[in-house]
């Protein structure tokens, strides 16, 4: 939420009772190392016989405001002009006026509204404006999960679409007034934890207050617009995650949305707040969904090739090769080869195959380390006639040629470590080794192993 529209600041001081025509100060805050203007406080006080009614509630507000035939401005006519703020004292209450609205700290927006009036076209609402509807089938492709505690219903779905289901949805003048709020909210908090706070102690309570009043705002319209998360993430079901957890993640979006809803813009929060949602969405399953991670930019190109590949089946009306999507995609049909491999899902061993369901998809690949019998069999005989032509060897012949490639343990040993277990030199044991391999390569010690290379 941009606080670039606290900049400009009309701070009217009442002068009800005095004869003299109110004073209005304009002050600008400029993007450098101008000072902030403070917001200038006024006590006004009335006399008895002038009290003025009590304000309606907001609630009272919204009903007469359904009722009366009046033509509600746009977004574009709401949000146009300058945000006015103005504080009065009236007893021991504080009276805070943003863009012409009186509140007061028991006359908070907190999300009420008249449920007599709105029960009955809520459903119809939700359809027209959000294109959600709370249905029965609304979760039908998810499967129940139970919840055991007491007082909740078996399933949580349902449960959550009716508390949301509770909020009433926001016009386009109000989301502006909330965002108005929400950006009073954010200046006065600015002002809490800037390096100089404000001179008086009022205007430190003052400044609370408006803190306090925007995060209302804010929860206000975070709550007004869960059931436009809720229609986004029934688009992404079957894709790998549950669907509450697309919803908690389409959430995280629709607060990044609040956080940066200009009002200012001219467009409605519902269009802005679409794109972060999607967004979110779709980031949460590129991380999540598989169950090997691939990195969000591949997985984007996969989505691409994938749409790719769909119209050119429907113009084309068969498979299309690599190379006629290498020309779409503007790559090599080598790497598109790549990126297709990269967007298969993986499959359980244990998924059973056939009717009966009696073998499994395991059974059928092929173990790249397992040990052929027939090669099994080579491989002893092998030892066996090693061992016999080693046996023709000295003793000492014979330890070095062992160590030396290893036929003991199968880790080969240097002249000097063999050197040291004989107790002479690595040139030593280099002369026992080459007069040993030339034993070893006379026909009559070697026939018998030729055999076994081929």
């Amino acid at each position: 939420m941009a606080v670039d529209g606290l900049e400009r600041t009309t701070v009217t001081e009442n002068a009800e009772g005095t004869g003299k025509t109110p004073r209005t100060r304009r002050s600008t805050k400029s993007a450098a190392a101008e000072e902030t203007p403070a917001v200038k406080r006024t006590t006004t006080r009335k006399p008895a016989a002038a009290k003025p009614a009590a304000t309606k509630t907001t609630a009272t507000r919204r009903a007469s405001a359904a009722k009366s035939s009046k033509k509600e401005p746009t977004i574009a006519e709401a949000s146009t002009g300058e945000v006015e703020v103005q504080f009065q004292r009236d007893g021991d209450d504080v009276v805070l006026t943003v863009g012409g609205k009186k509140r007061t700290l028991d006359d908070v927006d907190e999300a009420t509204f008249n449920e007599v009036e709105v029960a009955k076209d809520e459903k119809e609402l939700v359809e027209e404006e959000q294109g959600f509807a709370l249905s029965d089938s609304d979760d039908a492709d998810e499967p129940e999960q139970q919840v055991v505690s007491a007082g909740a219903t078996a399933d949580p779905v349902k449960d959550y679409l009716k508390q949301i289901g509770k909020v009433a949805l926001l016009n386009a003048v109000q989301e502006v007034e909330l965002a108005k709020r929400i950006e009073a909210g954010l200046f006065a908090e600015e002002q809490l934890s800037s390096d100089t706070p404000p001179p008086t102690s009022q205007d430190v309570e003052d400044f609370q207050w408006i803190a306090e009043d925007g995060r209302r705002a804010k929860n206000h319209l975070l709550e007004a617009n869960l059931r436009l998360v809720v229609s986004l993430a029934k688009r992404y079901t079957g894709r790998g995650m549950l669907f509450l957890d697309l919803i908690q993640e389409g959430n995280l979006g629709l607060i990044r949305a609040v956080e940066k809803f200009d009002y200012t813009k001219g467009y409605k929060f519902s269009t802005y707040a679409t794109w972060w949602i999607k967004q979110a969405i779709t980031r949460a399953m590129a991380d999540q969904a598989r169950t090997i991670r691939i990195p969000v930019h591949m997985v984007e190109v996969i989505n691409k090739l994938a749409r790719v590949q769909r119209q050119m089946l429907q113009d084309l009306g068969r498979e299309p090769t690599p190379e006629e999507l290498a020309v779409e995609l503007d790559m090599t049909p080598e790497k598109v080869v790549e990126v297709q491999k990269y967007g298969r899902e993986p499959i359980s061993l244990h998924t059973p195959l056939g009717e009966d369901g009696d073998s499994e998809f395991g059974d059928l690949i092929e173990d790249s380390e397992a040990i052929v019998p027939a090669d099994a069999v080579n491989f002893t005989l092998l030892q066996e006639q090693l061992n016999d032509v080693l046996d023709t060897l000295s003793e000492r012949e014979a330890g070095v040629v062992q160590m030396r490639f290893g036929l003991t343990d199968g880790q080969p040993k240097t002249l000097d470590e063999i050197g040291k277990v004989y107790g002479v030199t690595r040139e030593r044991i280099r002369q026992i080794e080459s007069k040993t391999m030339s034993k070893l390569r006379h026909p009559s010690r070697s026939q018998v192993l030729r055999d076994y290379l081929d």
